[in-house]
């Protein structure tokens, strides 16, 4: 029987194409996300151990504002990593040297005075020569390091971008306004944050601690050991040499290395489990496929099997035959599929690296042990496993009832016992979807959205005939006898039909759900901001940091401006949690943002009141003259009373007070945002205005409400698009479904399409036919994709409903138009191939071969 299989796999080669396409495809998804994330991981951790060689011992100050991206404020604290401390450590007999570092963000502006980089690494540091006048950590490429507070030395990436070369004047920014620095020398950077598109301004010491922090103090201390030192024990040394009552964090090089390595095993198994759900839900396609191919070639090997089982095979034998056919055509694919993925992976990091992109660490491609046998097992056993029912189906194949050609009609009963599990499935289905919204319970949504795209894949056969019943009419009135002779053989064998139409049905339902929840959001965020917000101008950092204090003022005073209100969250200690307070100005939030009253009165925030939106009054069980007693970052306490309830708004929400009230105590941090009104609306003397008035900052952006909602439509459609991308492969697999499908069906009506020729169907009628019907088998899936799709984004609209004020379902009908039409393209696209083979299949020889 092995041999038999072998010899059948090796007979059918032609007919097995497709599906062994199918797994390769599904399977070349796994092998390139799990040999990039593996080869991006070990780069990673690579660089990471470079950018710690040496360092023995490594201490950080927590609540020093780190890199510039706190959103929220540190708690005040009198002890710091100072020059001091530093000088201590360094006297340490093990300690070879204690270098200082700085850190913060500096945007760096390019001629036309545009931001180089993303806003979210545009690195600042302080430059630390040694004895040669080089910073380890930064080779020179060119000149030399910054010496004066009117110098600074970049990347060289980032001078490149900008067209900067040594001896330039460089506009530089942090969140105040632009200086202008001489660039002295340029950097070889290894740091990722910046190789992956952000920036790096070096500073002398003094400069960045005067930009950063205060003089004198430091962010983090490096120590390198002498020789023979043990880093266990100059740890111990260095911890007690760190002034008390701060919040330090002291960890020896090879611990600090360690955890990065972990945090980056940790990401990388996070973008590994993400592309492998997209590869799952190829590969889940591809079982329809499988399925649908071994069905079709047991159902035109019913005879050779009935002969066998005529000469003494047993049902067992029949089964482990089909099986071991699946095992070979899996093998195969998954071998094509590991090799294709090691292309994927390298062709991957090849783009990434391409100029202007992510520049990712270099290193050899990984391919592990477990990489290949995971890759060879998924295929192997989404194979066999796709083909063990028409194993089953073959073996019950009675050696004397099976000598007919053609597949054996179902039973009553099994198609009974098939549309009563399907429709359970799908009632439950049905169920959780309903369960889950009502809840807003995303899990529940998804469990039940799987369950009734199971039923109703079980019930296809059942749904086919009416929806094939109602597009036919319309094809035959168009295309006459071949739209009449497509429908008949839609309908013929409707689980075929319907294994291939499922396939398809995958893809759009995930498509159309995707589109769904994505126009309900961009909805709801529009209408929340035309309505929410009244102000012309949203002043802002780029990289979400605080403004500098004094910007609010500038501000204020550009001409031009009628109402400006900062808007600054502090957080205030109550009991054991934060809650955060939003300062703004009570004489001008009226006129920028729509509040609407509930309970109390809106001049709360004039009586130094708050006002706290109805979510969170819900949620923090706060009524009107509730009073409670919190502490600042500063340290002192306040206590604060609830003097009115407003209606929820997406620009200024949560507890809203007096900015008089929390800035005193906010430790010297400025706004997160301002809000501006104009006297004459948004207009481009104004926006000049204000960029003006901040001092041409690249950092600081200045949006109107129609950026607001471009920037918004912007992220949430690239992250559609990548998701879009992604379950394309599903798309392509059931394309192959349908090509499949057509061919088999081809191969099996030989004879008929015969007679078709030898009674007057000419070629034309021959490949109208075929087309046709891919044409309405495509249409099937789509349009069950598409009901199915629209059910699903409802349900997960509900899921989100609390993150989006007035969040309500929009079914877009030109891309659900499109989604159909789409696959009636796919259908006719797929059906051009056995088409065009129907057409040319000799009369006589087609005849004969029944």
């Amino acid at each position: 029987m092995y041999r038999t299989a072998l010899r059948n796999v090796l007979a059918h080669k032609a007919r097995l194409l497709m599906t062994v396409l199918a797994v390769l495809l599904g399977t070349a998804f796994v092998s390139g996300t799990l040999v990039f994330t593996d080869t991006l991981g070990s780069a990673l951790k690579s660089r990471n151990a470079k950018s710690f060689t040496g360092i023995a011992v490594s201490v950080s100050d927590d609540r020093a504002v780190s890199n510039g991206y706190a959103h929220g404020l540190q708690k005040a604290t009198t002890s710091h990593l100072t020059e001091q401390t530093r000088q201590a450590i360094a006297a340490l007999s093990g300690v070879a040297e204690a270098r200082g570092v700085v850190s913060g963000f500096a945007g760096i502006a390019d001629h036309r005075g545009a931001l180089i980089g993303d806003g979210f690494s545009t690195t600042g540091t302080n430059y630390l020569p040694d004895a040669g006048g080089q910073d380890a950590r930064y080779p020179l490429a060119e000149g030399r390091g910054p010496q004066h507070p009117d110098e600074l030395a970049l990347d060289t990436r980032t001078a490149q971008k900008g067209g900067y070369r040594v001896g330039d004047t460089v506009r530089v920014a942090v969140n105040g306004p632009v200086m202008r620095l001489k660039l002295t020398g340029l950097l070889h950077v290894n740091d990722p944050r910046i190789t992956a598109g952000g920036s790096l301004a070096a500073f002398d010491t003094a400069t960045a601690q005067h930009l950063y922090l205060t003089q004198g103090q430091f962010n983090q201390i490096d120590v390198r050991a002498k020789p023979g030192t043990d880093d266990r024990k100059l740890l111990d040394q260095v911890r007690q040499l760190l002034p008390s009552g701060g919040d330090f964090t002291a960890q020896t090089g090879a611990a600090l290395a360690a955890e990065q390595d972990r945090q980056i095993t940790e990401s990388t198994k996070g973008l590994s489990a993400s592309l492998l759900v997209f590869a799952g839900i190829s590969l889940f396609v591809g079982v329809f496929i499988i399925a649908n191919t071994f069905s079709m070639l047991v159902a035109q090997r019913t005879k050779e099997l009935a002969l066998l089982r005529a000469i003494g095979a047993s049902r067992k034998q029949i089964t482990r035959s089909v099986l071991v056919e699946a095992l070979l055509v899996g093998l195969l694919a998954a071998t094509g599929g590991l090799a294709a993925g090691v292309g994927i992976a390298a062709g991957l990091r090849a783009i990434l690296n391409g100029p202007g992109q992510a520049d990712l660490p270099d290193g050899p491609l990984i391919v592990t042990a477990s990489t290949v046998a995971s890759v060879l097992l998924v295929g192997v056993l989404v194979t066999v496993l796709a083909a063990w029912l028409p194993a089953r189906r073959a073996a019950r194949i009675a050696p004397v009832a099976a000598m007919s050609n053609g597949d054996q009609p179902a039973t009553q009963k099994s198609l009974l016992i098939r549309n009563t599990i399907g429709a359970l499935i799908g009632a439950a289905g049905s169920g959780l979807l309903v369960l889950g919204a009502g809840s807003h319970d995303t899990d529940t949504v998804g469990l039940g959205a799987g369950a009734l795209l199971i039923g109703v894949f079980i019930l296809t056969p059942l749904l086919s005939r009416p929806l094939i019943a109602l597009l036919a009419p319309l094809l035959q009135r168009i295309y006459g006898s071949p739209a009449k002779l497509a429908r008949e053989n839609a309908l013929r064998n409707p689980r075929r039909t319907a294994a291939t139409a499922s396939a398809l049905t995958i893809g759009v339902t995930l498509i159309t759900a995707l589109t769904v929840v994505g126009a309900s959001v961009n909805r709801a965020v529009d209408r929340a901001a035309g309505t929410d917000l009244k102000a012309d101008y949203a002043v802002a950092m780029q990289n979400y940091a605080q403004l500098a204090p004094e910007v609010a003022s500038q501000i204020a005073a550009t001409p031009g401006v009628s109402a400006s209100s900062v808007l600054r969250q502090v957080p205030v200690a109550v009991g054991d949690q934060d809650r955060w307070i939003t300062g703004v100005n009570p004489d001008a939030i009226g006129a920028l943002a729509t509040l609407t009253q509930v309970a109390g009165s809106l001049d709360a925030l004039t009586k130094g009141q708050l006002l706290v939106d109805r979510s969170t009054a819900a949620g923090e069980r706060l009524s009107v003259g509730d009073s409670f007693t919190g502490s600042y970052p500063d340290g002192s306490t306040g206590t604060f009373t609830v003097g009115g309830i407003v209606a929820d708004n997406s620009v200024v929400n949560g507890l809203l007070a007096p900015d008089a009230l929390l800035a005193p105590h906010s430790a010297g941090q400025g706004p997160d945002r301002v809000l501006v009104k104009g006297a004459h609306g948004a207009d481009p003397a104004l926006r000049q205005a204000l960029q003006d008035a901040t001092g041409g900052n690249p950092l600081i952006s200045i949006k109107d409400q129609a950026d607001l909602k471009k920037e918004n439509r912007q992220m949430l459609s690239a992250a559609l698009n990548i998701m879009y991308g992604l379950l394309g492969m599903s798309v392509v697999i059931a394309v192959l479904g349908v090509v499949n499908t057509m061919a088999m069906a081809v191969f099996e009506r030989r004879r008929e399409i015969g007679m078709l020729r030898a009674v007057g169907l000419d070629r034309r009628g021959v490949r109208r036919m075929v087309r046709l019907e891919s044409l309405l088998i495509a249409l099937l899936g789509g349009l069950l994709g598409v009901g199915l799709g629209i059910l699903t984004g409802w349900a997960g609209n509900r899921t989100i409903a609390g993150s989006f004020k007035d969040l309500t379902t929009v079914v877009p009908p030109l891309p659900m138009l499109g989604f159909v039409a789409a696959a009636a393209v796919v259908g006719l696209l797929a059906a051009l191939w056995p088409a065009r083979r129907a057409s040319r299949l000799d009369v006589l020889d087609s005849i004969h071969a029944g």
